[in-house]
């Protein structure tokens, strides 16, 4: 059995062209049957990855795996050093927008959930926004000769904590943690979190090498 409601997602409907919705679990919310997901041309739900009987409950209900997650957590250092990331401006959307479409094409939202431009279309909005400090509050950037090389989005979730969003640059990846954990810092909070897909061992690695410690994991599934 699966417990939840069932919530629209406006934005997502209208960015992708899909009327699309969530399910929200919950032990003690009514019962979810397929008369409640007919309405939809698509459902995500976000299961635990030890919750095998809410799994396979869930594939009863033609929901599909679509990929796993691995959320971390950590705990920033007494001091950090600095590798001198700058601020992204406006100017640099065009730039970042590409980047992130190029970068970005096989996540969640990739085909055949989503038409085949969509993950990278997704994710260029996404860095725009995080330049704009919508969502994401800032957009740090490392140039090399006046080129943007490498790029990582924050936000900051409360009192203590920040979220990493999108982090891409190929070779910058400890470069790109250390100005992720200095904006932290700046902010005097403690804890940086940074989700990423279980089958991306390179990202895996390097928030392990950061200092990360796994809180979480779960999977993807859609109908």
């Amino acid at each position: 059995m699966v417990n939840g409601t069932v919530e629209p997602l406006a934005w997502e409907s209208q960015f992708f062209g899909l009327n699309s919705a969530i399910i929200r679990l919950n032990e003690s919310g009514p019962l979810i049957t397929a008369s409640d997901l007919a309405p939809w041309a698509r459902v995500q739900v976000k299961v635990p990855a030890a919750d095998t009987a809410r799994l396979d409950a869930l594939q009863q209900l033609g929901f599909k795996l679509v990929e796993g997650e691995v959320d971390f957590a950590l705990t920033l250092p007494p001091a950090v050093d600095d590798p001198q990331a700058e601020i992204a401006k406006l100017d640099d959307i065009p730039v970042l927008r590409t980047l992130a479409s190029q970068i970005f094409t096989q996540s969640r939202f990739r085909a055949p959930w989503y038409p085949p431009e969509a993950s990278g279309r997704f994710y260029a909005q996404w860095i725009e926004n995080a330049v704009k400090g919508e969502y994401d509050h800032e957009c740090l950037v490392f140039r090399a000769d006046g080129h943007i090389r490498a790029f990582v989005s924050l936000r900051q979730l409360n009192p203590h904590e920040a979220r990493i969003g999108l982090l891409a640059g190929r070779g910058a990846g400890e470069a790109l943690m250390q100005a992720a954990m200095g904006w932290a810092k700046a902010r005097s909070l403690s804890t940086l979190r940074v989700a990423t897909q279980s089958g991306n061992t390179a990202a895996l690695k390097r928030y392990i090498q950061s200092g990360g410690n796994v809180e979480s994991t779960a999977y993807w599934l859609y109908r």
